[in-house]
């Protein structure tokens, strides 16, 4: 197995666990402590250590700082629990890319530019954590429209995100996944 697809079958799993846990006291703790641990490093806070860490493939373990797969998992989970957030539906949509939920935020024209500034901002960040900085952003507007995202896709795409030779190849995506579901909703509408 590939280490993307180990980021999104880890990621994956992450997610249902949490989803599972989401009536329990353990688990609205586990989502704050994902919460805050936005803007930080993997490895940062200890509270999360267990909820990051706990069964993590050894392929994906980075050796001093964080590997990409760790910033992957991280940045997907501590987002996901931000979507969660005051949520009472599972915000986990399979299939649904950030191109995708980003189509779902345009309501008029007005949005079509404001929603294209946030991706170009995300398609063009130049480090994980620059990444992670503009995703929060535009997952306020998901929570805030009640769009849905898959998360495990998210991770999968962070991690090749952070390689030159597939960062194109992943940009290349959200632009046409951001485009076709623009093009879906215009004919669905008329």
């Amino acid at each position: 197995m590939s280490k993307h697809d180990s980021v999104y079958r880890y990621t994956a799993a992450k997610i249902a666990y949490l989803g599972q846990q989401n009536d329990s006291s353990a688990g609205r703790a586990m989502l704050a402590d994902l919460r805050r641990g936005i803007g930080k490093a993997p490895g940062e806070l200890p509270e999360l250590w267990g909820i990051i860490f706990d069964r993590m493939p050894e392929e994906l373990i980075g050796k001093g700082e964080p590997s990409a797969a760790e910033w992957a998992v991280y940045t997907a989970l501590t987002l996901y629990a931000m979507h969660r957030q005051g949520s009472t539906e599972d915000v986990q949509k399979d299939g649904v890319s950030i191109g995708a939920a980003a189509a779902y935020l345009i309501h008029t024209e007005d949005d079509t530019e404001r929603i294209l500034k946030r991706m170009n901002l995300i398609a063009t960040a130049v480090s994980p954590a620059d990444l992670a900085y503009h995703l929060r952003g535009l997952i306020q507007l998901l929570k805030g429209d009640s769009v849905g995202l898959d998360y495990a896709q998210l991770a999968k795409e962070l991690y090749l995100f952070s390689f030159s030779e597939t960062a194109n190849r992943i940009k290349l995506t959200w632009g046409r996944d951001f485009y076709r579901q623009n093009q879906n909703k215009k004919e669905n509408d008329t």
